[in-house]
């Protein structure tokens, strides 16, 4: 927990022992945390120097030893300085070592793009191997600020399940939008059911289709990942990195036509579940929501408008959003004027 923060291992557990007692002495925390007396005393001695462990003065005339070694001397007592006074300094650094390394990332990027009067060949990258299609792969998945898209077919090859299973709790816990197809025959293989139950309770967005044309990974739609036919490698793995063009744009175009036909998933106790096709389409009192709500109608009107209340309103057109996998009003409309709802 205290790493992040500049201490190792051996120093957080001598810190956090510190925390459950008011003071305490190297030989007292030689026996709750295990170290020896000689490397307890030394974190004990470099905390203090850092202003996180002060010594604990008491009573008597004999002269505190640091050690606590039995020579007739009292040991030593410490106790923590208050965390919000201790640490505060090393949080600073941090927040100030991130930010420059944001900095850092923002110049470079721009900088590269500054170049990118790209040739065509610095459109495309070629990636051969296993050990290299894996690197870029979780490259890819880590490096996302904002979203990921991905179509899932057949079996992993290059990079194994439960290394993408790593990579997507990673994007997940940072709050990445992931939105996921997959082709049906996908969720038949061993355990998926199981895993991609626990992606949907993490915040996997998951749709179903009946078959994909490609594996592909979209990153910010930034960069992309195909897999290449492996007899065009030699039997290796390999796959192109796709950089900003149009074809980049092709293969978002192609991800968003795929999500808006596809079924969507959901994962309760018995397993993970796909509607039925019928529910995919909006039922006729859904149609009349929605032709009111794009003539500009306010959701109370339309409400009266219809003989209906204002929830019934409201849960028609969330499941129209559902369905359109739109996040507000304005893709909603965009969305049902494409799929030819109205």
């Amino acid at each position: 927990m205290l790493q992040a923060l500049g201490l190792g291992p051996v120093e957080e557990a001598v810190y956090t022992a510190l925390l459950a007692r008011p003071t305490a002495s190297a030989q007292d925390l030689v026996r709750q945390t295990g170290l020896d007396a000689a490397e307890a005393t030394r974190v004990l001695l470099d905390l203090t120097a850092r202003g996180m462990v002060a010594v604990a003065e008491e009573a008597g005339d004999a002269k505190p030893d640091a050690a606590g070694d039995g020579t007739g001397a009292r040991p030593a007592r410490y106790r923590l300085t208050p965390p919000s006074v201790a640490l505060a300094p090393f949080l600073v650094e941090q927040r100030s070592a991130l930010h420059r390394a944001e900095t850092a990332f923002s110049m470079l990027t721009e900088q590269y793009r500054s170049t990118a009067a790209h040739p065509a060949g610095s459109v495309v990258e070629v990636v051969v191997g296993a050990e290299q299609v894996a690197h870029r792969f979780h490259q890819l998945q880590r490096g996302a600020q904002r979203e990921l898209l991905a179509f899932l077919v057949g079996e992993p090859i290059a990079v194994p399940r439960d290394d993408a299973d790593v990579s997507e709790s990673f994007a997940l816990e940072r709050g990445v939008d992931f939105r996921v197809v997959a082709a049906k025959s996908y969720l038949d293989g061993p355990d998926v059911a199981r895993e991609v139950r626990s992606a949907i309770r993490a915040g996997l967005k998951l749709r179903l289709v009946d078959s994909l044309p490609l594996k592909l990974l979209v990153s910010d739609r930034e960069r992309a990942m195909v897999p290449l036919d492996m007899a065009d490698s030699g039997g290796e793995p390999s796959a192109i990195v796709v950089h900003g063009s149009g074809l980049l744009a092709a293969l978002v175009h192609l991800f968003e036509k795929e999500w808006a036909q596809a079924r969507h998933v959901y994962a309760d106790t018995t397993g993970v579940h796909a509607e039925p096709v019928a529910d995919q389409q909006p039922t006729e009192g859904e149609l009349e929501v929605l032709a009111l709500l794009l003539a500009g109608i306010s959701d109370r009107r339309v409400a009266s408008q219809l003989s209906v209340s204002i929830r019934t309103v409201e849960r028609r057109t969330r499941r129209l959003m559902d369905l359109a996998g739109a996040d507000s009003r304005l893709q909603l409309g965009w969305h049902a004027a494409r799929a030819g709802w109205l």
